[in-house]
């Protein structure tokens, strides 16, 4: 809105309005903004879910046995706030001609649209059933096909429907129809992953914020032709924007974390963690950069894995891999305080976001 605005006046002669014109001043900016705002409508938001909810999030019986004591009460749905703030910010400094843009902030939406309806059922029958698996995949699939097929289209033809691999410039596997095949499942595999790892304050967010941040860099980097070339990666006109979306999203982690820090007086809920991944998956198919990504997020990586081993391993041996899964749940359960589980899966992510920049410097 602000781009478009000042795009329009700004001469070679003001150059204080040509600040609107450079991407990584609007980052800055889209990421302060986002803050402020969730700063400002935090405590009014809670307190009106607090209203709402009155019982707080259901918690789920088989969980660990300390939260049915501590976090009975708490009020969920906090993703609003996230959102709210992420979209607000995005609208105010972003580009609103640029494709890239749009495509990622619907696919978000959509996917906060199916975070929400699950948490009201799961409020509305104070239970932890919220929308059936069929139809929430359904749902999550079809937003992300959608989303795959619009960044397919607007890609450089010559990289529409291949996977790029790090560290080697010069191979390209062609997908070819699989391409949005392979899209949707990126996209609805981090939204998923995102919401497994959601199960302690503060947990999930500090690695969506470290991701968001990698890739703010490497959406900039990308959509600029002359240093994609330098440190050899695969140029994607026009998704420097992202960059903007990317800091929106880290304003909005950070401003959530204000109020998610442990005690937390929020939670996101699905209606934040399935957008949240559903965001970062959206921007990494569309900067060619869906490997990195499972590296970035390793640590949702692993969470997911720990689900997906534990139920095969239980269905086919009657025994548990973990003592409970996700693997946080995991460390619950051996003793360790939710703290120091919370803390050392951030300095794990910390670790794999660097690793992740490490994959763009190859010269």
């Amino acid at each position: 809105m602000l781009y478009d605005l000042f795009e329009h006046h700004a001469t070679a002669h003001t150059s204080v309005l040509n600040l609107f014109r450079y991407i990584t001043f609007r980052s800055g900016a889209a990421c302060l903004t986002a803050l402020v705002i969730s700063l400002c409508l935090g405590n009014p938001l809670i307190a009106q879910l607090r209203r709402i909810q009155r019982g707080g999030q259901p918690i789920r019986k088989l969980g660990p046995e300390r939260h049915l004591i501590e976090k009975v009460g708490t009020p969920t749905m906090g993703g609003v706030l996230i959102l709210l703030s992420l979209f607000g910010s995005t609208l105010l400094w972003a580009d609103l001609t640029n494709g890239f843009v749009w495509a990622v902030m619907l696919t978000t939406a959509a996917f906060g649209a199916v975070g929400f309806a699950d948490d009201y059922l799961k409020l509305s029958r104070r239970n932890t059933d919220g929308v059936s698996k069929r139809m929430r995949l359904g749902c999550e699939f079809g937003a992300s096909l959608i989303g795959g097929l619009w960044l397919e289209h607007m890609m450089p033809p010559d990289l529409a429907n291949h996977l790029a691999f790090p560290f080697v410039k010069d191979l390209l596997l062609p997908l070819g129809y699989a391409f949005p095949l392979f899209a949707m499942i990126t996209i609805t595999g981090f939204g998923n992953a995102v919401n497994f790892t959601d199960g302690l304050d503060g947990l999930a967010i500090v690695p969506v914020i470290v991701a968001a941040l990698v890739f703010a860099l490497i959406s900039y980097l990308v959509g600029n032709h002359v240093f994609a070339d330098y440190l050899q990666l695969h140029a994607v006109p026009g998704t420097g924007e992202l960059g903007v979306f990317c800091s929106a999203l880290v304003g909005a982690g950070l401003g959530f974390l204000w109020f998610n820090a442990p005690p937390a007086a929020v939670f996101m809920g699905d209606t934040g963690s399935l957008a949240l991944g559903g965001a970062l998956g959206a921007v990494a198919v569309a900067v060619k950069h869906e490997l990195v990504l499972c590296i970035v997020g390793g640590l949702f990586v692993v969470e997911t894995l720990s689900v997906i081993i534990q139920v095969f391993w239980y269905k086919r041996t009657g025994r548990r891999v973990f003592l409970m899964a996700p693997l946080h749940h995991h460390f619950e359960k051996k003793g360790w305080a939710e703290s120091k589980i919370v803390i050392r899966f951030w300095i794990v992510s910390i670790v794999l976001g660097l690793c992740g920049l490490a994959t763009l410097k190859l010269r």
